[in-house]
């Protein structure tokens, strides 16, 4: 039996951080998992920049409201989820995540929590575990289960490399280029004929 693990930002729904720093008018939060592999580096320096511009949960969730999945998400959902069992892998927050996993018809996803303080300031983060997706596949894989993986980042390629089979899906030019052994696609079509292909 399968589960196909997905990562969320990218793949399924807008960079958060980046529709924030368009809206904030801080470029320097567009900086990404993309770009920047180690997640608690980049989340400490997110945090520094929010503070000093006097940001908050707050300010974060009101973009979060306008963000809409990216086009097909939701349709590429629904028919993966008619042939496997789909679990949204994701380094994002689960104060970030509930608005979203509304709009793609509730998923099922793992992900991490934030630190908010009374007056609404991101004051820290708890990660689930480190590297959560890697385990995560290790954890279904242990339990009977084949996966199958699909992501854009540097923080999901040992999930995809530890799956069954596993796919870059719009992915950077350079993270596509160092990773050749990895199948990448551009549609969900693409990648819906992929996973498919894997579970024969």
């Amino acid at each position: 039996m399968y589960v196909t693990c997905l990562d969320l930002e990218g793949v399924l729904v807008p960079e958060i951080w980046i529709a924030f720093a368009e809206a904030s008018g801080i470029p320097g939060l567009k900086r990404t998992t993309r770009d920047e592999p180690d997640y608690n580096k980049l989340m400490k320096w997110r945090l520094g920049i929010l503070k000093e511009h006097g940001l908050g949960l707050k300010e974060i969730q009101e973009t979060i409201a306008r963000i809409d999945p990216i086009p097909g998400a939701k349709e590429f959902l629904d028919e993966l989820r008619s042939f496997s069992q789909v679990i949204i892998l994701s380094d994002t927050f689960t104060q970030f995540a509930k608005p979203l996993m509304e709009k793609l018809g509730w998923p099922t996803i793992f992900c991490n929590s934030l630190e908010v303080a009374p007056d609404g300031e991101i004051t820290g983060f708890k990660m689930r575990m480190e590297n959560q997706k890697y385990h995560s596949v290790k954890a279904l894989q242990s339990i009977g289960f084949d996966t199958i993986a699909s992501g854009d980042s540097y923080n999901d390629l040992a999930m995809i490399k530890a799956s069954k089979a596993g796919f870059l899906f719009k992915s950077t030019e350079q993270i596509i280029k160092d990773n050749p052994d990895v199948p990448a696609f551009e549609t969900y079509d693409e990648l819906l004929a992929a996973i498919k292909k894997a579970m024969v």
